[in-house]
């Protein structure tokens, strides 16, 4: 069978001899990632359905029972970069490889947690695993796929890692109500055991062989402490925020040690050689516009998900199925486009795909300022539906575009800031959109003569003007975000290959 130039380039370092001198190779590791994508992204949304299961269980507080998923995204988010710089270092698959072995054992560790606190454990055990998967996964597809079809390829895994988070709830509720064995919630830890067993073989057999690197680079542990540390601190001040006020000692103390561990780590990544994140990847603009629009998209997608439940609830008047059923078309669509946005934008160029995407996305936030206090049904899932359609053309061309653009010793590294972008936008979008509304909300009150009081003591009409210009000012930001991404999207053309050629002459 005649192999053609476009599946050459790793044929060489592929483990199996019928792999190697298959013409489409490339898809059988495209499917083993999706292995781990999936898993890793149905875990971060499966949880969420049993958290009130384990408040009871455990019986603890409502704040404890949320750090079983603050754990797992906190972990997530702050080590991506270092997961990344480490595929680089000792090779993508034997990190990935790595990955699938860690995310199983705690999962199973998660599933037999005793108490709490082992649960919390276990929890961030879980997401160092799924941090070495998620960091890799685009890296691997990269390296692997010629130029025509990474598109495509990035967009199936996006198809795939939106449906597993999509159906992350209703099938951790089915498991918990199921039982199976005796379980009761354990089983949504337990289903992730063999999945990632076949995950690991899959892996182990399928994934081309890490090629050594000539050059034997030093492991930047003091960039990688000090911004895991300053990214930690600024996350738990935004979370924290709400509960404990903005001006309380805690949240003072940690801004401080944010801006101190930030700026020792920009130093440290000015001098050292061989940096945990390279700065030199921002020189090259698709890399720097898309991941920026990449922070922006999630920040609007996860803050779309967050408030609107709220509104749909307490201002609309549905129920909380209804209120679910409405939000299903984001995810749906977005699973739906996903690989078409990916292919089309392997033969138009991503920027087109990506700044139509962000119009979009647009006109859907847009339109949402009018829906008012009784909006129709049939609005709001066009409405929903456009803002899927949005994020499905956006998503797939961006990645593609950013991994496209950086020098192959550098995908681990520029795939860990990637997902680590958008796992930042995922909470900053959530942190930020809530301190928004409830910070209006309390202003609002003051105008009306209830200053310094709780909004869960103020008179339902009062908390309920104020939600809406909390939530019209929202969607406004989400708006105005969204086009900032369209015109960072659309002038991206035409200078990958110039910013990367500068990159390497360097």
């Amino acid at each position: 069978m005649v192999v053609t130039m476009e599946d050459s380039t790793i044929q060489s370092t592929f483990p199996h001899p019928y792999f190697a001198s298959h013409s489409k190779w490339r898809w059988f590791i495209l499917t083993t990632v999706l292995i781990g994508a999936s898993m890793s992204a149905l875990d971060v949304s499966i949880e969420n359905i049993a958290l009130p299961t384990l408040k009871r269980y455990y019986h603890i507080s409502l704040h404890l029972d949320e750090w079983v998923a603050m754990a797992y995204m906190l972990t997530l988010t702050i080590f991506l970069p270092f997961f990344g710089r480490l595929a680089d270092m000792f090779g993508r698959s034997r990190m990935y490889n790595l990955g699938f072995v860690i995310f199983t054992f705690g999962s199973a560790l998660c599933g037999m947690a005793p108490n709490i606190e082992f649960m919390i454990i276990a929890r961030v055990i879980q997401a160092i695993g799924g941090g070495l998967l998620q960091a890799n996964s685009v890296a691997i597809i990269t390296q692997c796929f010629p130029s025509k079809e990474l598109g495509k390829a990035i967009g199936i895994q996006g198809a795939v890692q939106a449906i597993s988070m999509s159906i992350g709830p209703f099938l951790g509720g089915l498991l918990i109500n199921m039982n199976l064995f005796g379980t009761k919630w354990r089983s949504i830890f337990y289903v992730n055991v063999p999945i990632g067993i076949i995950g690991t073989l899959a892996a182990l057999y399928i994934l081309p062989k890490d090629k050594r690197s000539k050059i034997k680079e030093k492991m930047d542990y003091i960039g990688s402490i000090t911004f895991a540390a300053a990214l930690l601190f600024l996350v738990l001040a935004l979370n924290e925020g709400r509960k404990l006020g903005w001006e309380s000692d805690t949240i003072v103390l940690y801004l401080v040690l944010f801006v101190i561990f930030f700026g020792i780590f920009v130093i440290t990544e000015l001098k050292f050689s061989y940096p945990m994140m390279d700065f030199k990847l921002y020189k090259i603009y698709d890399f720097s516009a898309g991941n920026i629009t990449g922070f922006f998209s999630y920040y609007v997608l996860f803050g779309i998900l967050f408030i609107m439940p709220f509104y749909l609830e307490n201002i609309a008047k549905f129920s909380a199925f209804t209120a679910g059923s409405l939000l299903t078309p984001i995810p749906i669509t977005m699973s739906l486009v996903a690989p078409i946005a990916g292919a089309l934008s392997d033969k138009y160029g991503p920027p087109i795909m990506t700044s139509i995407g962000m119009l979009i996305c647009s006109f859907a936030t847009f339109c949402l300022i009018f829906s008012g206090r009784s909006p129709d049904v049939a609005f709001l899932l066009i409405e929903f539906t456009a803002l899927g359609l949005g994020m499905g053309l956006f998503t797939p061309p961006n990645n593609s575009a950013v991994m496209g653009c950086v020098p192959d010793d550098r995908l681990g590294s520029a795939g860990g800031i990637l997902n680590m972008m958008r796992a930042s936008g995922r909470v900053f979008g959530i942190d930020i959109s809530g301190l928004i509304i409830t910070s209006l909300t309390a202003v609002y009150a003051g105008t009306q003569g209830y200053h310094h009081i709780p909004i869960r003591y103020l008179p339902h009409h009062i908390r309920e003007h104020g939600f809406m210009h909390g939530f019209v000012t929202v969607i406004i930001t989400f708006t105005v975000l969204n086009f900032i991404s369209a015109i960072l999207s659309i002038t991206k053309k035409g200078r990958v290959k110039m910013a990367k050629e500068h990159y390497l002459s360097e």
